[in-house]
């Protein structure tokens, strides 16, 4: 299928997608410091460059946008134009994120995955929700927890 749009409108939409300080990530971050929780953001040293890091708790927080790690959400579908580079690309970020994630493991790291649909779409939960688990799970000191939207 052919795209819908000129290659240059095209350009100039995928260049204005964030890769940081999306409006989920701006969500979780403004809501786990109202709690108290502080953070630094984007730590260059550590495996896939996580969202946030608590170094109190020793533990990292992605927030994932569905498409872009091929969540499989409502929020997320395959492209129809393009589909091998797509298919590549987002292939290509989920053994980035699995191989971070051992890495990470190997580190000794706490890890946490926001997806997007947790924070929009119809499955959204609310914002509250979502802050009170992440807020239990750095005081539990148990090593993972992933928070998607609903189902149903």
């Amino acid at each position: 299928m052919a795209d819908t749009v000129s290659p240059e409108v095209r350009s100039r939409m995928m260049a204005g997608i964030r890769g940081k300080d999306t409006q989920p990530e701006l969500t979780v971050r403004r809501a786990l410091h109202a709690q108290g929780f502080r953070y630094r953001l984007h730590a260059a040293g550590i495996p896939g460059r996580p969202d946030l890091v608590l170094p109190k708790y020793h533990a990292v927080i992605f927030v994932h946008g569905c498409f872009w790690h091929g969540h499989e959400c409502h929020l997320f579908r395959w492209p129809r134009s393009r589909e091998e580079f797509w298919r590549d690309k987002i292939g290509r970020n989920r053994r980035n994120d699995t191989a971070n994630a051992g890495r990470l493991d190997e580190s000794g790291w706490r890890q946490a995955v926001v997806w997007e649909c947790a924070l929009k779409g119809r499955m959204k939960m609310p914002v509250e929700e979502v802050t009170d688990q992440l807020a239990d799970w750095l005081r539990s000191g148990q090593s993972r927890i992933e928070i998607a939207g609903r189902s149903n």
